[in-house]
């Protein structure tokens, strides 16, 4: 058994969030007119949804400026670009719109550079930094923190997900049954997880997602500090793709800890003949003390598993 050990970019960028938001004296709940800059227009205003609204049905990109903010928005327009001005500074604190996010996107496009979202809770369990209700989603240094879900999606079988660079910490939970999750993707054409840090989790999966096409790389689960979770990757109605380069630690405290990945478990609604599994480092954490499977196929379909670094109590596959 070995002791997780992140990647240097991880650490790097899990320790910056953590100082950005837990410091001391650091960034107040206070706005100006000046926090939310769309820059198209030069206009500057004092709410999210204000900025997002003078946008319309067009394209705009919003500046945010560092802050912690309660805000939330709804856009349904053409595209929508959100930045932080400086990465990980512009927090969203438990702010929600139509009680389903922070952000709910319903337009052809939307971006999300360098923001935070944390503590976000909703009636129904499920609520999340970003709804994503249809349309194509690019997220790129972005931090979600101790709230129900990550990202959570709709059904677009014609949109592209890209999630790169980011952080999910402290997400997920069952309290009634219906499980929430760090990331959600509905039936969604293609998903691309790099160089993404998911850890904490307090229940549901990591990654779980309906896609036909997925690409998973260069990304770490760490379940080492995790409670009550269940798959660190659910591919529940198949897929194609690859699983690539990744750090997976199974934790000791798992409300499931027959997989690590988990391929067709559902229903086998998308092809997954093909998917490519290899070079990959899989661990269970000191003193968990099950063994496991690290890929459970359901599909039946000749998956194309290569070279992977396995721990001991970790068998490489098992078709269920």
């Amino acid at each position: 058994m070995r002791n997780f050990q992140a990647p240097p970019w991880v650490q790097i960028a899990t320790v910056l969030a953590v100082v950005t938001i837990a410091a001391p004296g650091g960034l107040a709940l206070a706005q100006s007119r000046s926090s939310f800059r769309v820059e198209e227009t030069g206009r500057s205003f004092l709410r999210l949804d204000e900025a997002v609204k003078s946008i319309g049905e067009g394209s705009g990109t919003i500046t945010v400026a560092p802050g912690r903010y309660p805000d939330c928005a709804v856009f349904a327009g053409a595209t929508l670009s959100i930045r932080a001005a400086q990465p990980s500074t512009a927090i969203f604190d438990g702010g929600t719109c139509e009680g389903k996010a922070t952000l709910v996107l319903r337009g052809a496009n939307a971006a999300v550079d360098g923001l935070v979202f944390r503590g976000i809770k909703v009636s129904d369990h499920n609520g999340a930094g970003i709804r994503l209700e249809t349309g194509n989603l690019t997220v790129t240094r972005a931090t979600f923190l101790d709230s129900e879900q990550g990202i959570l999606t709709g059904d677009d079988p014609s949109g592209s997900i890209s999630i790169d660079h980011s952080t999910f910490a402290g997400l997920g939970g069952c309290p009634d049954g219906m499980c929430s999750h760090s990331i959600y993707v509905g039936n969604y054409g293609s998903l691309s997880i790099s160089r993404v840090r998911f850890e904490r989790g307090t229940g549901g999966h990591y990654a779980k997602s309906r896609a036909a096409r997925i690409a998973i790389t260069d990304s770490s689960f760490d379940d080492s500090q995790g409670h009550d979770t269940n798959y660190e990757i659910d591919l529940p109605n198949g897929a194609i793709g690859r699983i690539a380069g990744n750090v997976f630690v199974m934790g000791k405290s798992k409300e499931n800890h027959s997989a690590i990945i988990a391929v067709a478990a559902e229903r086998r609604e998308n092809p997954s003949a093909g998917l490519i599994v290899e070079s990959n480092d899989a661990s269970i954490a000191p003193g968990a003390g099950y063994t496991t499977t690290f890929v459970a196929d359901w599909s039946h379909e000749r998956l194309k598993i290569g070279p992977n670094k396995i721990g001991a109590g970790i068998k490489l596959s098992d078709s269920r």
